[in-house]
């Protein structure tokens, strides 16, 4: 632990929880609409989500972390934030699609890509450094889980 740059590990923490909790602010009303809305079978409680969503916030952010200090070839590394910078905006973009624009259908498309744009991540992420690509595979499992209560909602609703 004496070894960790503190700096980068904050900013590689804070950014998507920034993100995150932008994103969470600018649809505070959606998820009051939320819960007036059918919802498919394993829907959790709402209490679940912001407590999930913080954890997944700081394992991609711990992973990212892993990345840019993984002492790996620049351009390797600049590819793989790439990506997941890429990830974190459409991850921004779909509450406002889902909750604020109650499109579900298109948040449903979205939250495909942005499981392409997590898998792709995670793989460019396991081929610099291992351990950073296995923090995001709770975020993928979640994505995917995701995917079928978008789905769910937009087909009860």
């Amino acid at each position: 632990m004496k070894n960790l740059q503190w700096k980068k590990l904050i900013l590689c923490l804070a950014l998507p929880l920034a993100v995150g909790g932008l994103a969470a602010w600018l649809t505070m009303g959606g998820m009051a609409d939320y819960a007036s809305v059918v919802k498919p079978p394993l829907s959790p409680p709402g209490w679940v989500f912001p407590v999930v969503w913080t954890a997944l916030y700081l394992m991609m952010g711990w992973a990212s972390y892993l990345v840019w200090t993984s002492g790996a070839e620049t351009g390797q590394v600049r590819q793989a934030l790439l990506l997941y910078g890429a990830q974190l905006a459409v991850n921004f973009l779909w509450p406002l699609l889902f909750f604020g624009g109650k499109d579900y259908l298109a948040a449903f498309f979205l939250l495909a890509g942005l499981w392409l744009l997590v898998w792709l991540t995670l793989h460019a992420f396991l081929a610099i450094r291992e351990p950073a690509g296995k923090l995001l595979l709770p975020y993928l499992a979640w994505i995917t889980f995701a995917g079928y209560l978008n789905l769910g909602v937009y087909l009860l609703n």
